[in-house]
């Protein structure tokens, strides 16, 4: 038996111990949240309600199963608020059980395929990375969207206002007129109001979903106008203008900033395009880099040096103001 299969037999029972132990763990818990379903009847509604079962369904109740376990929801709670802000229905743990299946099963299909632990490793490594680099494009998408329809909802509250609507109804008008995603975060909003939230606390729960620098200056804005008084249609109009300014200087940043983002992106890129190809044209020569410990070295400063070149270039073309 070779070190490879030694190595995958002990990392595969370690594995296999700590689930063991956390299902132990949970199995009381577990029984509990039965046995009150049983007895409030949710257990006989989600049975009348499954229908038949199919791939898709088995992977996701494989997948909030896993997420279910103690390791995977302390891991999970950081990443919560990401995913809430990028407008993924994942639990943090179900994300943290789905990103270590696919660092397992890339490892494993790289190993199958190379047979070398090490590469395989690393690209089970990258392939992890990926769908936290997903969420987070993710995130700033929808974020970019948002403050892109703040104008537009300031615009249709404040003449809301104007025409005798109340707070309330006028944040209702804008979900009624404007699309996705400032449609589902104001009816969410106005959903908690109507379950018995107090307005302030409503739209610091908003603040805080979104978590956008534009929303957290109009709930200001709208918390102060609400303690101590004043015209809200004019002070919304204001905000407006504001954030329609800082929309267009946004705009002129990213403009004259775009050759630097671009340069960042060759800098990044390049080098796995060569890499790409001298392992098409002569696998033998750049293997060196691998298989030495020259290489290696030579491939970690490389490595070391080509992501504090990306981290200081997105530092000067990320101005904030």
């Amino acid at each position: 038996m070779d070190l490879y299969t030694i190595c995958i037999l002990i990392f595969s029972s370690a594995v296999l111990t700590v689930l063991g132990i956390d299902i132990i763990r949970n199995h009381d818990e577990k029984l509990i949240v039965s046995r009150i379903k049983k007895l409030a009847g949710e257990e006989r509604v989600e049975k009348s309600k499954k229908a038949p079962s199919s791939g898709k369904d088995m992977l996701r109740r494989l997948l909030a199963r896993a997420g279910d376990l103690s390791i995977t929801r302390r891991l999970g709670k950081n990443i919560d608020k990401k995913l809430e802000e990028a407008d993924i229905l994942l639990r943090g743990s179900e994300f943290v059980a789905m990103v270590i299946g696919i660092f397992i099963g890339s490892t494993l299909l790289f190993f199958t395929l190379t047979l070398k632990l090490s590469l395989s490793i690393i690209a089970g490594i990258v392939a992890a990375i990926v769908p936290f680099v997903i969420v987070n494009s993710t995130r700033q998408r929808r974020l970019a969207s948002f403050d892109a329809q703040i104008g537009d909802a300031l615009t249709i509250m404040s003449n809301s206002l104007r025409y005798g609507f109340s707070f309330i109804q006028s944040m209702d008008m804008v979900s009624k007129e404007l699309a996705d995603p400032i449609k589902k975060e104001f009816n969410r909003t106005i959903v908690e109001i109507n379950l018995g939230a107090s307005t302030e606390t409503a739209l610091l729960n908003l603040a805080k979903r979104v978590n956008s620098d534009d929303l957290d200056l109009i709930v200001t804005a709208v918390l102060i106008q609400r303690q101590v008084g004043g015209n809200l249609a004019e002070v919304l109009d204001n905000i407006a203008t504001a954030v329609r300014e800082r929309i267009r200087i946004k705009g002129e940043i990213k403009t004259l900033t775009a050759q630097g983002r671009i340069s960042g992106v060759i800098i990044g890129l390049l080098p796995l395009f060569l890499l790409a190809f001298m392992f098409t044209a002569n696998p033998g020569y750049i293997m060196e880099l691998f298989t030495t410990r020259t290489g290696l070295i030579m491939l970690t400063f490389a490595g070391l040096g080509q992501v504090l070149g990306l981290m200081i270039i997105k530092r000067i073309v990320d101005i904030q103001f």
